[in-house]
């Protein structure tokens, strides 16, 4: 899908945006210069003026300053594709005059605002936390005709009458809640009362701002993560099972508990929550009590891009996913072949579940202490980083960046445990997004253990492709090609050379965007080198031959 497809999308027009908040263009450039873009958020729309040769980095650090949006780590996305290269250009990613960013905060830059009007009507929204509460009313206005001034509104929370002036950060600080419920009256004369709770919507037990988990009756109240469903106990012939494909696979009991967890959690009137995180919609599922979480329902059509995805993103008009090499509606199946090929023996914690005529993979709810993002890496263990290298290249992931990495509960040596998850934009059709967040991490300098060169060694790809086989996806050719290729990677380089998590990564990533990593010259290499219409065997022959002679020309120079 092209720039100016997106763009399309949501005509503005420019002429009345102009006299708006626009990035002024530094005085030794002309405005010729620069470009103009539209930042997309929540429906709204902020005119940008900023120039091509601005790198992601730059311009993401222009929009946390923005009107508000007081944000880390913004995920940006044009024309189909996540803007993800910190260090790349606009103009690399094909960014020009007229183009629409679509903005996706973390979640914990999101607020959710529970209001309860004087005359007993009730909703909900969300707000950025750098926002003020001037800024909530004016959100109030537009759900409620009778609040239309915002100046005639008076709003309290927990007793208290809160100035237009007042920070949502300020708030929440002060009343440690995940969600801030708000009264609404018109009267100039606010009469101080509790807010009334709502006690239809589900109790969750995960905080906003890291995903910690918790006991649910320490946290009462804390309501909802993310948007609420409709306020409807699910019917009782709401189905979930699993699709098996394959009538000689035998679910694990582990995977045959989750399922009937969930379904006793739906049969309880505990409906699905869906999560204010990420690029696509995913759906806490909770026991028949209410106050655990046993899984979470990623369906395939809420994936990035999809028709029904509840995040404003475009939909792909070339089926093509966020990431290069990837398809829209595949993400389920990409997160049950990665636990397949990380577990290969035992039983799957992922697999395709219909709730109420939703397809998608349902998969066990880890508890954690929060992601990686939340604190830097040196207290990582090492073997903990390795493991999930040796997957990342395997499959040569897309996008593992350190939000889908959790930090676990400690092992018996007291050490951290990592969970890899989002496992979406594995073995894609190319490796032209490979992204590894661990690659910049001290423990990927540090070579792998013997035990780990052995699993390595005992790969199998053309057994991975034929268990995949087995469990109802049949690869692509181009897909089952980067794995064949990555583990021939792993091998060569590891098993017979010792390199580190660093050096087969390097090999993998592009150091930027226009430049094609070398395992792509690779595999274009090998490419060039045979006929038309040759057997893949002999494509694999050529790969082979030509990745010994680059792994040899890389380790003779250091």
């Amino acid at each position: 899908m092209s720039s100016t497809g997106v763009a399309a999308l949501s005509p503005v027009s420019r002429e009345p945006l102009l006299a708006q908040n626009v990035f002024p263009i530094p005085p030794h450039l002309s405005l010729e210069e620069s470009i103009f873009i539209y930042l997309s958020f929540s429906g709204s729309m902020t005119p940008m003026r900023v120039l091509e040769c601005d790198t992601i980095e730059s311009l993401k650090l222009k929009i946390q300053n923005c009107n508000g949006f007081l944000t880390k780590k913004p995920k940006l996305v044009c024309g189909g594709r996540e803007l993800a290269r910190s260090n790349s250009l606009l103009r690399d990613y094909g960014v020009t005059d007229g183009n629409v960013l679509h903005l996706v905060l973390r979640l914990s830059d999101l607020q959710v605002i529970s209001v309860q009007t004087s005359c007993g009507k009730e909703f909900t929204f969300h707000v950025e936390r750098g926002r003020d509460v001037g800024y909530v009313k004016h959100q109030i206005a537009k759900r409620e005709k009778r609040y239309s001034d915002p100046e005639q509104q008076e709003v309290v929370c927990n007793g208290e009458r809160l100035e237009d002036q007042r920070l949502i950060d300020d708030i929440c600080d002060k009343h440690n809640d995940a969600v801030i419920h708000l009264f609404v009256k018109k009267s100039a004369k606010v009469r101080a009362r509790p807010v009334k709770k709502n006690l239809e919507l589900s109790i969750v037990a995960t905080e906003l701002n890291n995903r910690k988990c918790y006991d649910v009756d320490k946290v009462v109240e804390k309501e909802v993560l993310g948007d609420t469903v409709p306020r409807k106990h699910p019917d009782k012939h709401v189905l979930l099972e699993p699709v098996i494909i394959n009538p000689k696979i035998e679910l694990a009991s582990v995977v045959w508990d989750m399922i009937n967890s969930s379904y006793d959690g739906l049969g309880s009137g505990n409906y699905p929550i869906r999560s204010a995180e990420g690029t696509g919609g995913a759906y806490f599922m909770l026991d028949s009590s209410g106050k655990r979480y046993v899984s979470v329902f990623k369906p395939i059509d809420e994936e990035p891009m999809a028709v029904n995805n509840p995040r404003g993103l475009p939909m792909s008009l070339d089926g093509e996913g966020l990431k290069k090499g990837t398809k829209v509606g595949q993400g389920a199946f990409r997160e049950v072949a990665a636990y397949i090929l990380d577990h290969p023996i035992g039983g799957r914690r992922s697999l395709f579940g219909d709730l109420t005529a939703k397809i998608g993979s349902l998969q066990m709810f880890m508890e954690n202490k929060g992601s990686c993002e939340d604190m830097g890496p040196g207290a990582f263990p090492v073997k903990e980083v390795h493991k999930i290298s040796v997957l990342d290249i395997r499959l040569a992931n897309a996008d593992r960046h350190t939000g889908n990495i959790l930090i676990g509960a400690k092992d018996e040596n007291g050490q951290a445990v990592l969970i890899p998850i989002d496992h979406g934009y594995c073995l894609p059709t190319s490796f032209e997004d490979c992204t590894f967040e661990w690659l910049y991490w001290p423990q990927a300098r540090q070579p792998y253990s013997p035990e780990t060169v052995d699993y390595i060694k005992s790969l199998d790809a053309e057994e991975d492709i034929a268990l995949l086989k087995f469990h109802g996806w049949d690869l692509p050719i181009e897909c089952a090609r980067i794995l064949r290729i990555s583990t021939m990677l792993l091998k060569k380089g590891v098993v017979e050379r010792g390199l580190t998590p660093f050096q087969i990564g390097s090999l993998m990533c592009r150091q930027s965007l226009n430049k094609e990593s070398v395992i792509e010259e690779i595999v274009q290499a090998a490419m060039d080198s045979v006929l038309p219409g040759t057997s893949e065997a002999t494509l694999l022959d050529a790969v082979s031959q030509i990745m010994d002679q680059r792994l040899d020309e890389n380790h003779a120079q250091k």
